[in-house]
C-alpha cells in the first residue's frame, strides 16, 4: 500500500463520518461535504492502486529484460 492509498483511505473515512455527523444533527450541507470527501477518497485510493500496480509491472518487466 503506497502514501496514495492511504490518504485515500482516511479521506473516504473522514467523508463516512461526515455523513454519520451530518444525518444525526440534520444538516444536509455537512453529509454532502461528506459525501464529496468520500467520493475523492475513493478517487485518491483507485489512483494509488493504479499507480502501485504500474509501479509493479514495471518491475517485472525489468526482471524479464535481465534474465
Amino acid at each position: 500500500m503506497n502514501k496514495d492509498e492511504l490518504q485515500g483511505k482516511a479521506e473516504t473515512a473522514k467523508g463516512k463520518f461526515k455523513q454519520a455527523v451530518g444525518d444525526l444533527t440534520n444538516d444536509p450541507a455537512l453529509h454532502d461535504k461528506g459525501v464529496a470527501d468520500e467520493a475523492a477518497g475513493r478517487t485518491k485510493d483507485a489512483f494509488g492502486h493504479a499507480k502501485r500496480k504500474v509501479g509493479e509491472v514495471v518491475k517485472n518487466v525489468e526482471k524479464t529484460i535481465k534474465r
